[in-house]
């Protein structure tokens, strides 16, 4: 039995993860100044180089947690790096350094109270994936049905924590500094999201409660839950066959096909929302599942946000007079998803309003084409410009998660770049609402 120094685990300690981190951030702080220079010269125009970014899958995917889980979020943006960098990038999307079979052994028959070997009829030794908390093995139970199975790191509890609190210092230090970057609640919100995401039980019901939230979805498919191969550090799930959209992009596919799967992504995260008040708030590309007869599956449940129904309520209205193309009372509905104001009340407008003109080309030009599509970086310019004033227009925190999913989804749709009437598909949306 391998022990628990075991060179598979994430390393452990709070100062030695922040060295590692500390570490990787000069390296690859000194490869983006040597872009820079490159830029200012007429030179290459990306921020990381290749060899950079493997130094970064390399000691993100080592680290696991929350470190990586970074690294899953900056592969996604498709401004700041190359599609060579993304790609390579891409790998911490479920193909982090696996845990060896000893330790998968071990945490299995801690958990059911026998290895794998006599818990599952057959169990693949080599993961199917590996990702930021937990790996997923192919199995196969006594009935004859395939199975993923989840047996999440040993020791990634206190890895997790450890960078929270790392985290959590630079977040106080900045809020000291300056009240206008008080970002705690935030930070909160997310870190207490992050720390429910080791407890499998409650993922379990998550992923019981999200099918019957996209049920009336008859194009999205959850997986459903083993109960009896599961515990509180290992999840078994139906096992769900087809290609991660993070693989499907990579393939030669029609228009059709690619704004088929756009729309079905659009209703994952929507449908949910409006319908049930919760979301998938991990949306990377390994989390979605494009299956053979057509349906979308949906992957990975530990991180599904439940919303406050005033939250819910104000965004659906707000969706649904966007969709109408008249003017509204934007201030009003702000304040009523809970944003507080600091500044005037016609400035406050003005720039949330440009924030939705920005995100809602989608939902007002028809067919959208999202092989061009510039949203995210004139939402970072527009950002950018009035930072000091957005720094006085604060969310109340659980939009955080809400921000990471729609976010998600937004870089999701760029990346297949279809092109088609989206419009459309939001106004199927608003129908679902009645």
């Amino acid at each position: 039995m391998a022990s628990d120094s075991d060179d598979s685990l994430p390393p452990q300690g709070r100062f030695t993860r922040l060295r590692k981190l500390a570490g990787l951030s000069m390296q690859v702080g000194t490869d983006v100044l040597k872009s820079s220079a490159k830029r200012l010269t007429g030179g290459t125009p990306e921020l990381l180089s290749k060899n950079a970014a493997e130094k970064l899958v390399s000691t993100l995917g080592e680290l696991k947690g929350a470190a990586m889980k970074l690294g899953q979020a900056l592969s996604m943006d498709p401004d700041l790096l190359t599609p060579e960098v993304r790609q390579v990038l891409a790998r911490l999307q479920n193909q982090a350094p696996a845990m060896s079979h000893d330790m998968v052994s071990r945490v299995v028959r801690e958990e059911l109270g026998a290895p794998p070997e006599e818990a599952f009829r057959e169990f693949c030794r080599e993961p199917l994936a590996a990702a930021s908390l937990g790996q997923v093995h192919r199995a196969v139970l006594a009935d004859g049905r395939a199975v993923a199975v989840k047996v999440q790191y040993p020791g990634i509890a206190e890895s997790l924590t450890h960078d929270m609190e790392n985290l959590g210092l630079v977040v106080k230090t900045m809020s000291k500094a300056s009240r206008l970057m008080d970002g705690s609640a935030y930070f909160q919100e997310f870190r207490d999201e992050l720390l429910l995401e080791l407890d499998y039980r409650r993922e379990a019901e998550l992923a019981r409660g999200f099918a019957k939230s996209v049920a009336r979805l008859e194009d999205l498919h959850v997986p459903g839950v083993i109960d009896g191969h599961s515990a509180g550090r290992v999840l078994t799930m139906e096992l769900l066959e087809g290609l991660t959209l993070k693989d499907w992009v990579t393939k030669e596919s029609s228009n059709e096909e690619r704004f088929r799967v756009s729309r079905q992504l659009i209703r994952a995260t929507y449908g949910p929302f409006f319908g049930a008040g919760e979301i998938h708030a991990d949306p990377h590309p390994g989390n979605f599942m494009v299956m053979p007869d057509g349906r979308l599956g949906l992957l990975d449940f530990g991180s599904i946000k439940r919303f406050s129904p005033r939250f819910v309520d104000a965004n659906r209205r707000m969706f649904q007079q966007s969709l109408k193309l008249e003017p509204f009372d934007v201030l009003r509905l702000s304040l009523e998803v809970g944003f507080t104001v600091e500044i005037p009340g016609d400035e406050a407008a003005d720039l949330i309003r440009e924030v939705l003109h920005i995100a809602g080309r989608p939902m007002r030009t028809t067919p959208y084409d999202y092989t061009s599509c510039e949203i995210p970086r004139d939402m970072r310019n527009h950002f950018t410009r009035n930072a000091a004033r957005f720094l006085k227009i604060k969310p109340p925190p659980e939009a955080v998660m809400f921000f990471r999913s729609t976010g998600g989804l937004a870089q999701n749709l760029r990346l297949i770049g279809a092109r088609g009437d989206f419009r459309g598909v939001f106004l199927e949306m608003a129908e679902l609402l009645g």
